[in-house]
């Protein structure tokens, strides 16, 4: 049995082509079970992310399965083949363990050490499981991913530093004023980044956030959203006091904070510093801020600045992190060809014994005066002859499953002794039982 691994990411697809490709969870029953009904197609899990949609499976006939998935994946979102195929790429056996070693332990995200995703990949086995299209080979696949990526984030600090911009102003802010738990966040500005920083500000214990913005149903939408104030913007000057950290992101042409707004701001606050993060370009905040006692002003260069050494300290703990998926990866391939070898064998023993049932059969039918005891006789000598002639590949695939190296003797079984059809014939008893 083999593990296959059909998809696009990022890497591959652009935000468009990702969201034509992406599959719903609220509707996801139905292409699980159309996957499995796919020709060749055993067991199948489907990842459906921002960043990434993918097919785990298992299969006998790996380009077949492939090829397959493949065309299941565009005609089921209704995409021309030709459009879509050259964004996917497939793994198979060992790069296909890999892979989906390396995703659960966000080795192959957009932010590496992002922890979303190994929480997206439970969700979607949760599906699988519920609805069946998942099976002995693939749960043990997946809870072993579980444990790789569990292991990564123990053994390294994949995912202890700071790698955006927002989440980088919330670490430096810890770092020059400690506990943030009676700390008051201003908002100045209300997209994307701001609201980003307000969720790892008060992720990190931030007691309340003030929002202003010039438009001021934005910034009543997103106080209401953390439970803040909004302020209206012509009005944020002389509420400046209140903030003990002021992030600001406006858009403003010119500067809108200037050295005189921040010394009457900490005047009013009796010299108690105020932390000036302004991640705007052009820049909100005059630079001479920064020159005003209690003042602490930093950029978004500051910012990407401590971002970089953090990507470069990650890039080192992911190096670590593949090692320690080299190791796995050979444990589970280990288990998933000794999982060959037993239905194998019995196979390969009862097509011959089979092939021995009927010849001895013929031979007592043809035989006029058979002497008595000799049909034991006979029985006993073709089954120590059937024996004598299996020891050997017995023995040779048993050791082959013990190193790992057992797919080509199991190949070459099954298409010189025809046992495909037994083997499938054990599959279907086992899932009706």
């Amino acid at each position: 049995m083999n593990i296959i691994v059909v998809g696009l990411s990022h890497k591959t697809a652009t935000v468009e082509i990702r969201e034509k490709a992406a599959f719903s969870p609220n509707q996801i029953e139905k292409p699980l079970s159309e996957l499995i009904q796919l020709e060749g197609i055993i067991e199948g899990v489907i990842v459906s992310t921002c960043n990434r949609v993918e097919i785990y499976a298992t299969t006998r006939d790996i380009a077949g399965g492939i090829a397959r998935i493949k065309r299941f994946m565009a005609e089921y979102h209704h995409l021309p083949f030709e459009a879509l195929e050259p964004h996917l790429y497939s793994y198979h056996a060992e790069a296909a363990i890999r892979h989906v070693f390396r995703v659960a332990s966000s080795l192959d995200s957009m932010i590496v050490g992002e922890p979303q995703i190994l929480g997206q990949i439970k969700t979607s086995y949760g599906y699988a499981a519920e609805f069946k299209s998942s099976g002995i080979i693939l749960n043990r696949f997946l809870h072993k991913a579980f444990s790789v990526a569990k292991r990564v984030r123990t053994e390294t600090k994949i995912a202890s530093s700071a790698v955006s911009v927002a989440f980088a102003a919330v670490e430096l802010a810890k770092k020059i004023l400690g506990d943030l738990s009676d700390k008051t966040v201003m908002l100045l500005g209300a997209g994307e980044m701001c609201e980003l920083a307000a969720k790892h500000f008060l992720n990190s214990g931030a007691k309340g956030v003030l929002v202003t913005n010039r438009t001021f149903e934005r910034a009543e939408r997103l106080a209401e959203e953390f439970g803040g104030e909004a302020i209206p913007f012509e009005a944020f000057i002389e509420n400046l006091h209140r903030a003990d950290i002021v992030l600001s992101s406006t858009g403003a042409p010119h500067c809108i904070i200037g050295p005189k707004d921040a010394e009457d701001a900490i005047k009013r606050r009796r010299s108690k510093p105020i932390f000036f993060i302004d991640i705007a370009v052009p820049r909100d905040i005059d630079p001479k801020v920064d020159k005003v006692e209690n003042a602490y002003l930093f950029t978004v260069d500051h910012l990407q600045e401590i971002v970089q050494a953090n990507l470069a300290q990650r890039s080192l703990e992911a190096e670590k992190a593949e090692e320690i998926i080299d190791q796995e990866i050979g444990q589970f391939h280990k288990w998933l060809s000794t999982l060959e070898v037993t239905p194998t064998i019995v196979a390969l023993r009862t097509r011959f014994d089979e092939i021995r049932r009927a010849e001895l059969d013929k031979t007592i039918a043809n035989w006029k005066e058979l002497p008595p005891g000799a049909e034991k006789r006979l029985e006993a000598l073709t089954l120590a002859m059937m024996n004598k002639l299996l020891h050997a590949p017995t023995f040779v695939l048993k050791q082959a499953g013990q190193g790992g190296r057992v797919d080509l003797y199991v190949d070459s079984l099954r298409q010189l002794f025809e046992l495909e059809a037994l083997q499938r014939d054990d599959e279907e008893l086992e899932l009706e039982e």
